[in-house]
């Protein structure tokens, strides 16, 4: 018997829903969300700025007993109580096996994870690698970084929220392949995302939020993928009309 996915599938509660005209219900992915089911490796999160990614990323987490700032399971602070009620209305479907390992990188609040880190619990910093330097010492990019490769030790769930956000072209690729060891090593990702090099990740489930609700489409039926191919197919064309010249 396999032990992933850790996490096999949430299903929304709807029947103690009071309203589905109110935040976040009246989200249309949210408002047409029955279950949803998560692959072994990895799951993406897609859609339109205000489509409900991250808040069914946050409310998963929540669910999962993440803090909402983000970090391991012994992270439990927030400095905003602006979560949604979602998480409370979610079950979730696991696995016989529990993971070893847990983490919750979202990119909005990892700067508050550094600070509580440095300031809180700074005998923890060795876990991140170099001989426990502050993360702040790091740039965003790098803190990310630093992260994936030293803090996240495998047969662990994971899940991330725009994980792209701090990162290079070129350190989405390494994200990419780190995400690819730590499956082989025995993890699961759930992330929402926007970044076409992440969602590249072969085999992966790609859920896309949009008015309509939620459906399941190939990497090559993403808005990110057609967007960037032709933009960088078609670059002069595209900033000529984009610039009005």
């Amino acid at each position: 018997m396999e032990a992933r996915p850790y996490l096999k599938e949430i299903i929304l509660k709807r029947d103690l829903i009071t309203s589905f005209e109110e935040y976040p219900f009246h989200i249309p992915a949210i408002k047409s969300l029955s279950s949803l089911a998560f692959h072994p490796d990895v799951t993406f999160i897609v859609g339109e700025n205000g489509s409900g990614k991250s808040t069914l990323i946050e409310a998963i987490a929540l669910n999962l007993g993440f803090a909402i700032e983000g970090g391991t399971k012994n992270v439990q602070f927030q400095t905003h109580n602006n979560a949604s009620a979602l998480f409370k209305y979610l079950t979730g479907v696991k696995s016989f096996r529990k993971p070893s390992d847990y983490y919750f990188l979202r990119a909005e609040s990892f700067y508050n994870v550094a600070t509580y880190m440095e300031t809180e619990t700074p005998e923890y910093l060795g876990s991140y690698g170099n001989n426990g330097k502050p993360l702040h010492q790091y740039s965003h990019g790098e803190a990310f970084m630093t992260t994936l490769t030293n803090k996240l030790k495998g047969n662990g769930l994971y899940i991330f929220d725009e994980p792209e956000a701090a990162l290079s072209p070129a350190r989405q690729l390494a994200a990419l392949s780190l995400i690819g060891r730590l499956v082989n090593e025995n993890s699961q990702f759930i992330v929402a995302t926007h970044s076409p090099i992440l969602l590249a990740y072969p085999n992966a489930i790609i859920y896309q939020l949009d008015d309509a609700g939620i459906k399941q489409v190939n990497y090559e039926e993403t808005e990110h993928y057609m967007v960037t191919k032709y933009f960088l197919n078609n670059h002069q064309e595209m900033t000529r009309i984009l610039l009005g010249n």
